[in-house]
């Protein structure tokens, strides 16, 4: 498939209609360990783990789908992505791809704080994050280019890091629900709110706490709410005062297996992100997928129509707003047939 197939391919996928049955080959999961991994503070782990998991045959052409914050690679095995893209004859079919969905630092079943260091894990960022990726990739798996990098979120910011960092290893570029500029305005101001609020916790003990601080629960729902699921999903999913009371109320109350250092250092990662200085050392063919509703990266700032230009083989889709979309979440669907608007660098 030519990568000018392969992107509109997934374009379309992002706005299909109906849901698909699990129909690609069953995910296999694998550890590998990084040795003295040196961190961009100068830190050195002598062993960093790295999970991951896979999708389809290793002769394949291999792929690279990043996870958003807070989530881990597993995480991107639901039916509106998984479902739409890896199966036979799909964008990503998984009887021609290598599909790799490694957990980030931090994240999932890789090394993080939780383990045991709690306040004294290194300070990892988004750097750090794709540096063990593609050390992952290449001293881990042997991969030595990559046929796509793809990400949502989280995973969208790094995907336009790996286009700068590793310009010659990948003939294709989606960051998703992202922007490649500094980390800056109210996506910031209100991950710095999670952080503040866990850390002024006086059941936080400067990481060392024996139970979960409450505050904890509280921003992250804030956080979800503040910032994620589309300003006409919420309508509709919560038309009156006592409709949103209990949406708020089921939120909070959700069983959760999250660790507060974990989400500290998670959302922490994104301080010092700014993609834009590496933009024009992009190679690969890349586009950018954003939606129309996403708070996190408004569109109207015009900030991706203007950073996209400074790509070479770029182009963007803004996915409409409308009450089925949500915005920076994992890709959901659509309206089939819903419009978007294209625009090339």
């Amino acid at each position: 498939m030519k990568i000018r197939g392969l992107l509109l391919g997934l374009v379309l996928s992002v706005l299909a209609a109906a849901a698909s049955a699990q129909t690609y080959p069953a995910p296999k999961e694998g550890t590998w360990i990084a040795r003295d991994f040196k961190f961009h503070t100068g830190e050195v782990m002598p062993e960093l783990r790295l999970h991951y998991t896979t999708v389809g045959d290793p002769a394949g052409e291999p792929v690279l789908v990043l996870h958003g914050t807070s989530q881990s690679g597993s995480a991107m095995l639901n039916p509106a992505f998984a479902g739409e893209l890896f199966g036979p004859g799909q964008p990503l079919d998984a009887t021609r791809y290598f599909i790799i969905l490694p957990d980030g630092i931090g994240h999932g079943k890789s090394s993080k704080p939780s383990d045991g260091l709690r306040g004294w894990f290194p300070h990892y960022n988004y750097d750090d994050m794709v540096a063990a990726q593609y050390r992952l990739l290449t001293e881990g798996l042997g991969v030595r280019r990559l046929r796509l990098v793809i990400g949502n979120s989280m995973g969208g910011m790094h995907a336009w890091l790996w286009g700068a960092a590793y310009p010659d290893f990948m003939d294709a570029v989606v960051p998703m629900a992202s922007q490649p500029t500094e980390m800056a305005s109210r996506n910031w101001m209100m991950r710095r709110l999670i952080i503040d609020t866990i850390r002024s916790d006086p059941e936080w003990k400067d990481g060392n706490y024996t139970t979960q601080p409450r505050a904890f629960r509280t921003a992250n729902v804030f956080y979800g709410i503040a910032t994620n699921g589309g300003t006409l999903a919420f309508q509709q999913m919560a038309p009156t005062r006592e409709a949103a009371d209990k949406l708020l109320d089921q939120r909070l109350a959700a069983p959760t297996t999250a660790d507060a250092n974990d989400f500290l250092y998670q959302w922490n990662s994104s301080r010092d992100y700014d993609a834009s200085p590496g933009l024009e050392k992009i190679k690969a063919a890349l586009l950018a997928i954003n939606s129309a509703d996403d708070e996190r990266n408004p569109p109207e700032t015009g900030i991706m129509e203007r950073e996209i230009r400074r790509v070479k083989n770029a182009k963007l889709y803004m996915v409409p707003a409308s009450a089925p979309t949500r915005a920076a979440t994992a890709p959901r669907r659509t309206h089939a047939g819903g419009s978007m608007s294209c625009r090339s660098s």
